[in-house]
């Protein structure tokens, strides 16, 4: 399926790459202490992209240019995912491919301009986890990364992860369900499908400033909406839990988007 930013153009996509870059500099990136993913990329504007949204989401990442470095990295670093296009000098991504799964069973996530259906199924067929056509969002590349990553955890580590606890919320994500404990009382909250990925969203990095592109990529993924929409189901959300008392949730940063708790 064409992803709904394949409008983006190339201009857009370097601008992407250049906000990116300077929000990382900036320090507003989280951590880099997360996974470590494998950018197997030949067009370097597209690289730094994916680059700095992957820092930005706390996860490392290196580069590879061709397919032959991309099989040293992946051989010497043992990466936890690989995002391969297709088309790479010297050896394609198709076999890249083929011979990370002849290694081991690594998600691998394509980047191709192909967009036939045929080219889709011989990715998924040779052992291809998900298939992004360019150009693309990289905020949606990025929640891509973040599904695959944990579709691919061992059972102990997905059951630990169904549950996100984020004072005063406890948020379960099996049976979209958020608790807010306060004062000793515990207040199920009832909200649309929207604000409760919202509310996810924010909790799982509550320091970390979403842009509202990033909200809308990752919380209304399927909808042909502005990103104004998202200031709307943030109002709608914020209202709910005013109404038990948790005022400032999320927080607001003028002119970039949504922080879950106020500081630094």
């Amino acid at each position: 399926m064409r992803m709904r930013f394949a409008r983006y153009n190339d201009g857009v996509l370097m601008e992407n790459a250049r906000m990116a870059a300077t929000q990382v500099k900036a320090g507003e990136a989280a951590p880099a202490t997360g996974a470590l993913i494998l950018v197997a990329e030949d067009a370097p504007e597209i690289a730094e992209i994916l680059a700095a949204y992957l820092a930005r989401s706390g996860m490392r990442s290196v580069h590879a240019a061709d397919g032959a470095r991309a099989l040293e990295l992946h051989l010497s670093l043992k990466p936890d995912l690989v995002l391969l296009d297709i088309q790479m000098p010297q050896v394609n991504g198709w076999q890249v491919l083929a011979q990370i799964r002849q290694r081991d069973n690594t998600p691998v996530i394509l980047l191709t301009a192909l967009d036939q259906d045929v080219d889709k199924l011989t990715g998924l067929r040779i052992g291809a986890d998900d298939y992004v056509v360019k150009p693309f969002n990289p905020a949606e590349v990025v929640a891509r990364v973040e599904a695959v990553l944990r579709r691919s955890l061992p059972r102990e580590e997905r059951e630990d992860r169904r549950i996100l606890r984020a004072p005063p919320f406890v948020i379960d994500f099996e049976q979209h369900e958020v608790v807010a404990e306060i004062e000793g009382v515990s207040h199920t909250l009832v909200l649309t499908l929207t604000e409760f990925k919202l509310l996810a969203q924010l909790a799982r990095a509550p320091r970390r400033v979403f842009s509202r592109a990033e909200l809308l990529a990752t919380c209304l993924p399927e909808g042909d909406t502005l990103e104004r929409t998202v200031d709307s189901h943030v109002s709608k959300l914020r209202k709910k839990l005013e109404d038990l008392g948790l005022a400032g949730i999320p927080v607001s940063i003028r002119g970039v988007g949504y922080r879950f708790q106020q500081g630094g």
